[in-house]
């Protein structure tokens, strides 16, 4: 992998489509003119790229298959910009191999549009008018953790040195679309600040901090290229590279970054590696010391819920009570807080939620609205294995995640009928909607839930209600978290 380039797509760049108004970007377009210039003097073999408006999937990492394909910038007024590229098919295979034995889904299934997308196109467009003598490899993005696609990063550039293959990588994305009220997404207060951060990282190429965006912030800012540029950072893993900041602009609302990564040889001019830039190990060391500090605080109701699911997952059989509630209660501070939380698990009923993240993403989240069980103990223990096994957005827990869990419990109060909305406050009541034999909840305070409105969307939806119905009946009802 010789050289790494971090690039926008912005359409409007070529002069065909912009018809003048790429003025506006002109900053941005000469340093676009001088990646395709240092492409040109590289002369690849290969152009890796990972575009966001490739083939995605929610769960699986899309290889552009085939002999090639074509495209244009027709559906932006410009048809007669048109070009057609050669695919590398033995490193396409190679990739595909090498990630399914890393246990990571992806390959050329799933193809439903072959046609070049303009993430692709506008790094070829000035790429292409400076040299043509190589193949590509097109990769799509995909809603899998950004670990995820740091390893399929370190793969890809495994396949590229297996092969013998002089690769370069272009991670094609723009950055926040939310940087100005005028634009065409308008404005949120995340955006400049992912922009700023995002340049400071990829400005420095201290890639661990990548990690540090959670999907939350991300979607408030409305970025699409992170994920690309997570990829593109993977490809480099232990590897010393020299980097340029060369243009940044947000004139148009949407933020474009050019930054580009030359690997550092020796003298036999081989890639200089070290360990210090082993930035997935860095971070995952730090987020397991982390979640092994709230794991040593977690109260007696998180830990039934942690041994719940943990004894079912390895050994297929839910706990009892009876049997692990000592286990359970022995970490407790005092006898008071002790006494507390046996009398809270065991001489009480209540709806109960647990909720599994891993990575900073959901990972499983079942409840009950009101109790089921004879005491909340047991409603816990219940609710732990079917989140972490029966949660049909997710595929079931295996064991070998269990160390990576960060979990939560949420035992609700009875819930109230409400007249109205007015009575709601995302932060302090959770919702429950009715309508005939359709019912959704959704539980108070969570990540990305900013508005009443939002809240009540989001439960009427899982409930399968449009919100516009008429007879929606709404209840309100207040949470205890255990972390």
């Amino acid at each position: 992998m010789i050289a790494g380039f971090m690039v926008p797509h912005p359409p409007l760049i070529v002069p065909e489509v912009g018809r003048g108004d790429e003025s506006v970007i002109e900053e941005t377009t000469k340093a676009y003119e001088r990646v395709a210039d240092m492409i040109a003097e590289i002369k690849p073999d290969t152009v890796i790229i990972s575009s966001p408006h490739s083939i995605m999937y929610a769960d699986y990492f899309h290889i552009s298959p085939g002999s090639g394909a074509e495209g244009t910038f027709g559906r932006f007024g410009a048809r007669e910009v048109e070009m057609s590229v050669e695919y590398d098919r033995e490193l396409v295979q190679q990739i595909a191999e090498r990630a399914k034995a890393a246990g990571l889904p992806a390959g050329t299934s799933g193809e439903r549009d072959p046609s070049l997308d303009h993430g692709t196109m506008v790094p070829l467009y000035f790429i292409l008018r400076k040299y043509s003598d190589f193949k590509l490899v097109r990769i799509g993005l995909s809603g899998l953790s950004l670990a995820d696609h740091y390893r399929l990063g370190m793969e890809i550039s495994a396949a590229v040195e297996s092969l013998g293959r002089r690769a370069v990588y272009v991670a094609s994305g723009d950055l926040s679309h939310k940087l100005k009220s005028h634009g065409p997404y308008g404005f949120a207060p995340e955006g400049p600040e992912y922009d700023e951060r995002i340049m400071d990282v990829m400005g420095s190429s201290e890639f661990d901090r990548l990690f540090d965006f959670n999907e939350d912030f991300l979607d408030k800012a409305a970025e699409c290229g992170h994920r690309s540029f997570v990829m593109m950072a993977g490809a480099f893993d232990r590897t010393e590279v020299s980097v340029t900041r060369l243009s940044h602009q947000d004139v148009t609302g949407v933020g474009y970054g050019i930054c580009t990564y030359e690997t550092v040889t020796d003298s036999e001019g081989k890639p200089v590696r070290t360990d210090d830039r082993a930035f997935l190990d860095k971070w995952e060391r730090r987020e397991m010391e982390e979640l092994n500090q709230k794991k040593d605080s977690e109260d007696a109701y998180v830990r039934l819920a942690r041994l719940s699911l943990e004894s079912y997952i390895k050994n297929g059989s839910p706990i009892k009570w009876e049997s692990e509630g000592i286990s359970v209660l022995d970490k407790e501070p005092s006898p008071e807080k002790r006494t507390e939380a046996e009398n809270g698990l065991t001489k009480r009923r209540a709806g109960a939620f647990v909720s599994i993240h891993k990575n900073g993403r959901l990972r499983g989240c079942i409840g009950t609205i009101g109790p089921v069980e004879d005491k909340l103990a047991d409603e816990i223990i219940a609710n732990a294995i079917s989140a972490s096994t029966r949660d049909p957005r997710f595929p079931a827990i295996t064991e070998d995640e269990l160390p990576q869990l960060e979990i939560n419990v949420d035992v609700l109060s009875e819930a109230e009928p409400i007249a109205s909305k007015d009575e709601l406050d995302v932060k302090r009541y959770g919702v429950i909607v009715t309508k005939d034999f359709r019912r959704g909840l959704l539980l108070p305070d969570l990540d990305g839930v900013d508005t009443v409105d939002d809240q009540v969307s989001i439960a009427c939806r899982k409930a399968g209600i449009s919100p516009d119905e008429d007879g929606i009946s709404l209840e309100r009802f207040e949470v205890v978290r255990h972390i």
